[in-house]
């Protein structure tokens, strides 16, 4: 399955994605994020630092899911359910750079710290969609 390109666009404007994972105990842990999204894997791209509770709870369960609502029009929306195949920890720094762009507008994302873990792609599989 993969994103119908008439939302697309969503992932060309600073479009939040409430992204959510499963906690230890089975509870939902939703986190507010920048989201991109791979056409040609067919990917949804999540970009986090090593350690923290997304990235610990995606290793531990891999089933995620995100919704987004398009920044101009509120009742115009996406929501994916999918599995995390891949960890990616190669062009994660050139990745996050790329969305510091689109979302703050600059070159270099402001946000990297001696206490943060190395950066790294959460890869999901686009395995159910709903949109309005």
């Amino acid at each position: 399955m993969t994103i119908p390109s008439r939302f697309r666009d969503l992932f060309e404007k600073r479009t939040f994605a409430h992204f959510s994972t499963l906690m230890p105990d089975g509870t939902p842990q939703t986190t507010p994020v920048w989201v991109d999204y791979d056409p040609d894997a067919g990917h949804l791209l999540v970009n986090t630092a090593r350690g923290r509770r997304k990235e610990r709870n995606a290793r531990r369960d891999p089933s995620v899911g995100a919704s987004m609502v398009d920044p101009d029009d509120p009742y115009r929306f996406l929501s994916v359910r999918g599995r995390v195949v891949e960890f990616q920890e190669e062009g994660a720094d050139d990745h996050i750079d790329d969305l510091a762009r689109r979302y703050m507008d600059v070159d270099e994302y402001p946000g990297r710290g001696d206490d943060e873990g190395a950066r790294v792609i959460l890869r999901i599989s686009v395995d159910g969609v709903a949109t309005s």
